[in-house]
């Protein structure tokens, strides 16, 4: 999660029009005037994809589906980023979660999401703080595959890496030459096994 300076940086910089094919995203679900959930995205128009930066409800209002609507409405807003920057249909959603989550197989096996096959790290935001081993999943939007190129992996963790995260030199960041290094010699990158609970 970005420390709330960035934040407010990306914000000014949205409205200053300084973004050109990126966009970030913030929806909050209310009940009256309460928040009882919220979800953070960014589309990332080099790559085509939307990527999941959280989201959060309220525990007394958990499993309502306020937290699937406001997956639902930042997806409505990743399609209509791609259209309006892009140009085309968006190709796919990335999101970064804890391999026990038990919403990562909820997507694996009714969203039809791929939870990549290598080591992932989300990038320490603080010196004081290591890179997060999650798992990336990457949810096909545009087509229904059940693998990615590696290349393609590639490209998306530098662009995450570089360019949501800001992270000023990612090939410097020993996780992220990891990253790389575990894609090396594959063509493809599959479905991971999950642990099944």
């Amino acid at each position: 999660m970005l420390p709330q300076g960035d934040w407010k940086v990306a914000i000014r910089e949205r409205e200053q029009g300084l973004w050109t094919d990126i966009n970030w995203h913030l929806i909050v679900a209310e009940q009256g005037s309460k928040v009882i959930g919220a979800a953070t995205g960014s589309y990332l128009g080099n790559v085509n994809v939307g990527v999941i930066g959280y989201v959060a409800v309220r525990s007394g209002e958990r499993s309502s589906g306020v937290g699937l609507r406001l997956r639902k409405r930042l997806k409505r807003a990743f399609l209509h980023d791609a259209e309006l920057l892009a140009g085309e249909e968006l190709r796919g959603m990335l999101g970064e979660v804890q391999e026990n989550n038990p919403w990562l197989r909820h997507l694996v096996r009714r969203e039809g999401a791929i939870a990549l096959d290598f080591p992932y790290y989300q990038p320490s935001l603080s010196a004081k703080k290591k890179p997060v081993p999650l798992v990336l999943y990457y949810q096909p939007v545009a087509d229904r595959r059940k693998s990615l190129g590696a290349a393609e992996v590639r490209r998306l963790l530098y662009t995450m890496w570089r360019r949501m995260y800001r992270v000023g030199r990612p090939l410097s960041r020993p996780e992220f030459r990891r990253m790389i290094r575990a894609l090396d010699g594959r063509r493809r990158v599959g479905q991971r096994r999950l642990e099944s609970r």
